[in-house]
């Protein structure tokens, strides 16, 4: 049976403790690539690593990043059109109340 290769000591980095929820799930992301990096790496990896990576660097996942990407810019400048026609209909609002004062139809 064969021995195991063992993994070469991996330097630690000291990071400063995260302080939310989002930092500290990004650095769990963040080490466990690096732990995915150093099996590839050693010859050690899973089948399941192996294949994760593999499918990353596929023509169709970048295209589908690429296809995510441009729905987000989409929903972003729905967004932005979205509060540019609210701000738009507050100024007409504006504009007919100040007609009506001016006109003497100001109503208190």
């Amino acid at each position: 049976m064969a021995r195991p290769k063992k993994t070469a000591d991996v330097p630690v980095r000291k990071r400063p403790p995260a302080t939310s929820l989002e930092a500290k799930e990004a650095e769990m992301i963040s080490l466990a690539v690096d732990l995915a990096e150093q099996q590839l790496r050693d010859g050690t990896a899973s089948a399941q690593v192996i294949t994760h990576y593999l499918r990353l660097g596929t023509t169709n996942n970048r295209l589908e990043k690429e296809k995510l990407e441009r729905e987000t810019q989409m929903l972003r400048a729905k967004t932005e059109a979205l509060q540019s026609q609210k701000h738009i209909e507050e100024l007409y609002q504006e504009a007919i109340n100040a007609l009506s004062r001016y006109s003497g139809n100001e109503d208190d």
